[in-house]
């Protein structure tokens, strides 16, 4: 199936952004990092802004029956802005009916002023925010393209200020963007909804490698995530589709979760 992609912040047509549909990337799901992990029975885990963590946000579950999708609207219908809008609540409407918890949307970049860019695409996730919430379903902003580092990711979900709107931590874009793996914990943690883990030759080179093969700060990352008392999920990307010299992913499928059961033991 194809995947779908929101880009929030694209200017390069005359309504500031599109929907993109992209072929798949296959991914490994691999275990939780389940450092602080609360026992049976007690209260999630919630981070220093009092939201439930593992991307729960504080929003309703999806086991509820679809609520009325005309009934829930964005705040600012109409105008330049709505051909997005309308494309994130399909991608809402149609996690919700996939049971899929996250929605995941780039902020795409373009040559707006910053500025602007940022506070458009903010407005945008806020106005989907309260259908995401209907929904049981969480718009997740990745670390990626023009906002490649948690500090760029954090000045547009931070003024958001909404349980159903977060974060995906790419932990090799804000690598390539100079900031250390603390920082960007700091800058993401009160918003994370899942890490995404990969490994690449060199930040000339990001073909994707075996977990532990490359340059990537995977212990660090693990380490830090089961100091804080994280408990979500890591999730492995493998882009061989954009990489065709890339290993076939198979073959590394065991040994990369073998891989991150260690680092996730280790730091235990």
């Amino acid at each position: 199936g194809a995947r779908h992609e929101a880009r929030l912040l694209d200017p390069r047509r005359p309504r500031y952004a599109h929907v993109r549909r992209r072929p798949a990337r296959r991914r490994e799901r691999v275990p939780r990092c389940r450092a602080a992990r609360a026992p049976r029975g007690a209260r999630a885990p919630r981070d220093r802004g009092g939201r439930t963590r593992a991307g729960g946000g504080g929003v309703p579950g999806r086991r509820g029956g679809h609520p009325d999708r005309r009934r829930v609207r964005a705040g600012r219908g109409g105008g330049p802005d709505e051909p997005v809008l309308s494309g994130l609540r399909e991608l809402l409407a149609l996690a919700h009916d996939l049971g899929a918890a996250n929605v995941r949307v780039f902020p795409g970049g373009g040559d707006r002023d910053p500025a602007e860019a940022d506070a458009s695409a903010a407005a945008r996730l806020g106005d989907a925010a309260p259908y995401a919430t209907e929904l049981g379903v969480r718009l997740l902003l990745e670390t990626h393209d023009s906002h490649r580092t948690g500090a760029d990711a954090a000045r547009v979900i931070g003024p958001v200020g909404h349980g159903s709107v977060g974060a995906i931590w790419d932990v090799m874009h804000p690598w390539l963007g100079g900031e250390d793996p603390a920082t960007s914990y700091a800058a993401l943690s009160p918003y994370l909804g899942y890490v995404q883990v990969k490994d690449i030759a060199s930040a000339e080179d990001t073909t994707p490698l075996a977990l532990g093969a490359g340059v990537l700060p995977l212990t660090e990352c693990v380490e830090l995530l089961s100091r804080e008392g994280w408990d979500g999920w890591l999730c492995w990307e493998y882009e061989k589709r954009w990489y065709p010299q890339a290993q076939e992913l198979p073959p590394l499928l065991a040994p990369g979760r073998d891989h991150l059961l260690r680092l996730l033991a280790d730091a235990a």
